[in-house]
């Protein structure tokens, strides 16, 4: 029960009817480029990404803000 030969060649010849040799080829010229155009881009967000530097968080870490905080109230409480 699946598509045999002679389905094939008929919904062929029907695109071929409707669209045309000449629209057909352009068609697919531009499938193919908008292939190539999806690889290159690909390949372009691979490069990206390895050359994209890390982030990271402020020097000093976390710790730093705190134990400012924590030494100016000892400080007013020693006063």
């Amino acid at each position: 029960m699946g598509i045999g030969w002679p389905q094939l060649l008929l919904i062929v010849v029907l695109i071929l009817v409707l669209f045309g040799r000449g629209r057909i080829s352009e068609m697919m010229g531009d499938f193919g480029k908008g292939i190539k155009s999806f690889k290159k881009g690909l390949s372009e967000d691979d490069v990206a990404s390895r050359e994209a530097p890390k982030i990271e968080g402020p020097a000093g870490g976390n710790g730093a803000g705190a134990d400012s905080v924590e030494s100016s109230s000892t400080d007013k409480t020693s006063h």
